[in-house]
């Protein structure tokens, strides 16, 4: 039996004055699965992820959070949302059970029931031990639990997260990840968040690539990727035009400038390395081979580097 899609977006478009923030998006996301919004800092992800949130109303298309448009059913759509931002939503000044307890609140949990769901997230989230911590002496890995846990607290079938890692050491990001990994495999929670960390767009199980307000590329990280024509060969070099007329007239290779150099795709590059050092010796000073990834899915779909500008979405 196919599974049920938790979200629905269909020819999503929205605008700030005449600035085009998203135009005609349109993707689904399965239940029980992370789905990613990956994209550089302005192409949009934000206003997607404020308009799935509810937060934000929009101009023409349709949303649907498991089967409710949500436009005409935003009270039930919030019930199936937990929502984690990408700054802090937690209050400092009150315990780790203080926050619990409020945002239970919020949605009308309360006595028994409000204790022990309460009790039941701080265990799941190794917070047991700080209940009565107040959160600004925690850690940023344990104050990102709360959030996660807070969002949790009314048992939401979906989880929206607004660049989860952002601010994050790599063993925090670590830890996140588990915990999302964990909601997905243990309780079936659809997780949909948005990130900038091509890593992070690697362990979802299917990926947006978003840039300037629209839809760029879509599906699994690995399908993408064996779209891209052998191994991802980078020049680095500070003379690229003369790199790229030089590939073309010896090898006949297609290469494009971009912000590190001058690259391009080969099958087994590797072992041309030396072949192609040879060749541009005096123009380059180093050469990196690599298997895919979903930057090169990005510049290949774009026209672009990831990080070559940053759009004016936002």
């Amino acid at each position: 039996m196919e599974a049920a899609r938790a979200v629905e977006v269909r020819g999503l478009s929205y605008s700030f004055g005449d600035r085009l923030a998203l135009d005609d998006v349109s993707f689904t996301v399965e239940e029980g699965e992370i789905f990613g919004l990956l994209g550089p800092n302005g192409g949009g992800k934000t206003t997607l992820f404020s308009v799935l949130a509810s937060l934000r109303g929009y101009e023409t298309g349709e949303v649907s959070i498991f089967g409710r448009e949500l436009g005409r059913a935003v009270m039930a759509a919030r019930r199936a949302i937990g929502v984690v931002f990408q700054s802090p939503s937690v209050d400092q000044h009150l315990t780790v059970r203080e926050n619990l307890l409020h945002q239970g609140h919020l949605y009308g949990v309360r006595g028994a029931e409000l204790a022990e769901r309460s009790d039941e997230l701080l265990h799941r989230f190794e917070l047991a031990d700080r209940a009565t911590s107040r959160v600004r002496d925690l850690s940023g890995g344990l104050r990102r639990r709360l959030e996660i846990a807070k969002a949790l607290l009314h048992r939401p079938r979906l989880l929206i997260l607004d660049e989860p890692s952002t601010g994050l050491d790599p063993g925090i990001r670590r830890e996140v990840w588990k915990v999302l990994e964990e909601l997905r495999d243990e309780s079936s929670v659809t997780v949909l968040l948005t990130t900038h960390f091509m890593e992070e767009g690697d362990r979802c199980d299917r990926v947006g690539l978003i840039d300037r307000g629209r839809l760029a590329a879509l599906g699994e990280p690995e399908t993408l990727k064996s779209e891209v024509g052998g191994e991802v060969v980078l020049l680095a070099t500070s003379r690229p035009r003369a790199a790229v007329a030089r590939l073309e007239e010896r090898f006949g290779i297609s290469a494009v400038a971009v912000a590190d150099g001058v690259r391009f795709e080969l099958e087994r590059a590797h072992e041309r390395v030396v072949e192609l050092v040879g060749a541009l010796s005096d123009l380059i000073h180093s050469i990196t081979v690599a298997q895919p990834s979903l930057e090169d899915v990005f510049l290949r779909r774009t026209g672009r580097g990831f990080w070559d500008d940053e759009g004016d979405a936002r």
